[in-house]
């Protein structure tokens, strides 16, 4: 391994290497800062730029605009709440809370230092165990994929403050919104009324953007004209009790988002909201989580970025895109006549290792970048209200429009506004419905293939070891804090419940 990371060393430390990694980062931040575009778009329109580089150069550059898309969708979602993609959705619930109370610049610091230690761990063990891992994730199938997006679904619902029912009533609506479109199983158009554009279902993108977004600036209208946060430079810059109270978040979050990230298909959205809500089960300060709590923006984008580098374990060894971006790099490889598989390793290795090592480069480019920028980028927020809102409102829709090049879009978009108001006016949980829109055509396509697989018996689901056990998670996330708390009123003495 060693002849290898040198060999990535001098491959990705070349003039021309250094330079295209460095603007692949700065893109990335800035298309991730406009809602709607996100990394796979991103990347996407740039393929073109990069087919008279080598391939090394032009994926060092691709991946460059992957990575840091996550940080510029965390800045919007922070300042904002406005997520550029799905997987900055759960830093909004802590973030923007933290930049209505002043701490703005404390939010962003520590997103960038997450993802910065997630993305030197996740790499670690990328460059050193890559293949096993590879060969793990190659022994999930539909049943096993079917089992963690329960898992995610009950996680979700079991973690969600206020009522567990409205939780699981709104995980249930993302789900059957995730139904409109073409039946994964029979290919018949369902829930469409007629319209061409809802075949393909409706994009969480959109679904994102007005229910935050849009939701949010009706919400703060409702309420009058916020006045502008006039917090103190010294007070938007990150303290060394923030970071040591952050570092277990920061550690939980990246082993959550590495392990699902060698999941294909898992992606690092299902992995930013699962470390939210282990964080929120773990921490001491529980009750802070939604109102600004620092663990709540360590966590998810720890996880976020140890899952975006974890992706390149099943594209690299097995040809099979471990997210939506991934997919777009391993049609950018085809490009360049690159046959991804695990014999790459062995054929291209300066490729391979200059490209790994290219990702540590950059992450060290997006620190020295955003860290010192955070307090900087927090001053947004002495705009008054009155000028900024119409700002998030016209991004909003221009990035909503960008997706598709379509109206459609941001009529979605006002939509979902209008019912992310509602939802913020009758106290109804967002997350819950974030990810059964977000999984749940996944979950369906898992369903569909697990049925076929199993002759229509999903009883047999029973005879997959790694189903039964992942299940078996949920089922005592699910009934486990009821359990506890009848035990522990049990063997209460009864002096002791008097006393309660």
């Amino acid at each position: 391994m060693l002849d290898n990371l040198l060999l990535g060393v001098s491959t990705a430390l070349t003039p021309v290497n250094l330079l295209w990694c460095f603007v692949g980062v700065l893109l990335g931040t800035v298309i991730g800062l406009l809602p709607g575009l996100g990394s796979s778009t991103g990347v996407a329109i740039l393929i073109p730029l990069t087919l008279t580089v080598e391939p090394v150069t032009a994926l060092i550059m691709l991946a460059g605009i992957y990575y840091g898309s996550q940080y510029g969708g965390t800045i919007t979602s922070v300042l904002l709440s406005t997520p550029g993609e799905a997987a900055s959705v759960v830093t909004t619930l802590d973030g923007y809370q933290m930049a209505r109370q002043g701490r703005a610049g404390a939010a962003l610091a520590i997103a960038a230092i997450g993802s910065f230690a997630a993305a030197i761990a996740s790499l670690v063990l990328l460059a050193a165990v890559a293949p096993p891992l590879a060969s793990v994730a190659l022994q999930f199938g539909p049943p096993e994929n079917l089992a963690v997006m329960v898992l995610a679904l009950v996680t979700m619902v079991v973690l969600t403050t206020g009522s567990k029912l409205r939780a699981a009533a709104m995980a249930c609506a993302g789900v059957l919104l995730a139904c409109v479109g073409i039946d994964a199983g029979t290919g018949q158009a369902r829930y469409t009324f007629g319209s061409v554009e809802l075949l393909s279902g409706i994009p969480y993108v959109e679904v994102v953007i007005g229910l935050f977004a849009v939701g949010e600036v009706l919400h703060q209208i409702r309420l009058g004209a916020a006045r502008p946060i006039r917090a103190r430079f010294r007070d938007l810059v990150i303290r060394g009790r923030d970071i040591r109270d952050s570092a277990g978040a920061i550690t939980r979050g990246s082993a959550i988002g590495f392990g699902l990230g060698i999941l294909p298909g898992a992606g690092s959205t299902l992995a930013s909201f699962m470390a939210y809500g282990l964080e929120r089960r773990v921490s001491r300060n529980s009750a802070q989580f939604g109102h600004g709590a620092i663990q709540g923006v360590a966590a998810p984008e720890s996880a976020n970025n140890a899952a975006a580098n974890a992706n390149f374990i099943p594209t690299l060894t097995l040809g099979i895109p471990g997210g939506a971006t991934t997919a777009v790099l391993l049609g950018a490889l085809t490009v360049y006549g690159i046959q991804p598989g695990p014999l790459l390793f062995d054929e291209q290795p300066d490729l391979v290792w200059g490209l790994l090592v290219s990702f540590f480069i950059g992450n060290v480019i997006l620190l020295v970048l955003n860290l010192p920028l955070a307090p900087v980028f927090a001053q947004l927020l002495r705009i008054p209200y009155g000028y900024l809102y119409p700002l998030i409102l016209f991004t909003s829709f221009v990035g909503a429009y960008a997706i598709d090049n379509n109206l459609f879009s941001v009529w979605l978009v006002l939509v979902f506004g209008v019912l992310g108001y509602g939802m913020k006016r009758f106290d109804l949980p967002m997350a819950p419905l974030v990810v059964g829109v977000v999984i749940g055509a996944l979950f369906e396509k898992a369903l569909v293939q697990s049925s076929a697989l199993l002759d229509g018996n999903l009883w047999l689901l029973a005879t997959q070891p790694i189903t039964v056990s992942i299940l078996a998670a949920a089922l005592l996330l699910l009934i486990g804090p009821a359990l506890a708390r009848r035990l522990r009123s049990r063997t209460a003495s009864p002096e002791e419940t008097h006393v309660r």
